[in-house]
């Protein structure tokens, strides 16, 4: 008798899109393409809700949100509305109301915790139809033919996936970029960020919760903190400085984020009587780049391709614009006309990105706090500045989107 051989080959399934990693770009992109009647599977590595950070939405996300049929979903979630962002430096307190920008479009939005708000963005993609796979990880990735990509799960199966396209929306694990050897540096300094969740307990008449804070170290320019209220009482607190900055800091990273958040007066007054309620938790190096946003094969979204700096809230904004830019190429593609991928997704996504650049190298060098806190701002000027922190970085319409290098520096000569 002959017994046959056990096949150990590992399965091969198909799909016309493959995403990596079900965060908001991710679980948008499915979405958008779900809808168009295209096969989408979503891997993701970990198991949601997990935390994350990057919890001040901008209001341009919220058009994104209801592009993808999930705007509902987020309006009844509960979450801590918001209206603008608030700067403070040395006593010095200004507020930008996001509904009074020049371009048109939404002008508020929410502050989130990442795992609530992630899992709700991923568990609507899933009730719309998409198939989504927690404990999956993407080993590797072969281009040379169709896409086919290598699957481990958390239990240790393999299997494979030939796919006619794959979006990258990994964030910080950045997939791709890692697999391909598309990395390369960012052109910002490397900077690093102590962050945690408390119950705020702050009893202040005059702090405004439907708003971000932004606060300036008084001694060191380029050190800032943020504090994001959310609907609970509790707040996500972090500072951000280039790490020779920190060096000086002893004790535990709870100690230290307390030693140098009680450095700035004004949050240690609101901050009396906060309780630290999360593990304290560093990143560094956070800054990146690629070679290439996207092939006829592949693109990257968010995180995966580049990631600035979280002092404008930017990160989620990026990612769920280069979502729905991407999800729309990639429709037509999958529909048999030619895609130009430079030209038609990485150029004007980096349009956008590069606007955010201005506005947070010039943040560093001081020059746009000089802007910020100008005492008798031109009300058109903080108009259109007003709309680039509300997120809208792809207006063309607006002069300091396409020419934000020159408008921003003739408006830093104008505040001298």
């Amino acid at each position: 008798m002959t017994i046959a051989a056990t096949d150990t080959s590992p399965k091969t399934e198909l799909t016309d899109v493959l995403i990596i990693g079900a965060g908001p770009s991710g679980a948008l992109a499915a979405s958008l393409l779900h809808q168009q009647g295209h096969k989408v599977l979503v891997l993701e590595k970990q198991y949601f809700p997990r935390f994350s950070i990057g919890e001040s939405l901008l209001p341009c996300c919220m058009q994104f949100i209801e592009e993808a049929g999930m705007l509902d979903a987020v309006n009844n979630a509960g979450f801590q509305y918001k209206n603008g962002a608030a700067f403070n430096s040395q006593g010095r307190y200004i507020t930008f109301d996001f509904t009074e920008k020049y371009t048109p479009g939404p002008g508020t939005t929410f502050q989130v915790q990442r795992g609530k708000f992630d899992k709700l963005l991923a568990d609507t993609a899933q009730s719309q139809g998409v198939e989504i796979r927690y404990g999956q990880e993407v080993i590797d990735v072969d281009l040379s033919a169709k896409p086919l990509v290598q699957v481990k799960s958390d239990q240790g199966r393999k299997y494979q996936i030939q796919a006619k396209y794959i979006l990258d929306a990994s964030g910080f694990g950045r997939v791709l970029p890692k697999l391909l050897d598309l990395e390369r540096p960012s052109n910002l300094a490397s900077r690093c960020a102590i962050f945690t969740h408390i119950r705020d307990n702050i009893n202040d008449g005059r702090f405004d919760r439907n708003k971000i804070l932004i606060s300036v170290h008084p001694d060191h320019k380029d050190v800032w903190y943020w504090l994001i209220p959310f609907s609970d009482g509790t707040s996500s607190i972090g500072v951000v400085a280039e790490p020779h900055l920190l060096e000086h800091l002893s004790g535990t990273l709870e100690e230290q984020l307390l030693t140098i958040t009680r450095q700035e007066p004004y949050l240690e007054k609101i901050l009396q009587h906060a309780e630290i309620i999360q593990t304290v938790n560093k990143l560094q190096g956070y800054s990146a780049n690629v070679t290439r946003l996207a092939t006829d094969k592949f693109a990257l979204l968010g995180n995966a391709g580049e990631f600035l700096d979280p002092v404008f809230s930017s990160g989620v904004t990026i990612a769920m614009q280069s979502a729905s830019m991407a999800a729309k190429s990639l429709h037509r593609q999958l529909q048999g006309q030619k895609v130009d991928w430079q030209a038609e997704y990485a150029k004007p996504l980096s349009q956008g990105v590069d606007t955010f650049r201005t506005y947070v190298e010039a943040w560093y060098d001081t020059r746009f706090q000089d802007v910020i806190f100008y005492e008798n701002p031109n009300p058109k000027i903080k108009e259109m500045i007003c709309s680039i922190l509300a997120g809208y970085a792809w207006d063309n319409n607006n002069p300091f989107v396409i020419e934000s290098q020159r408008r921003l520096d003739m408006v830093v000569n104008l505040c001298k």
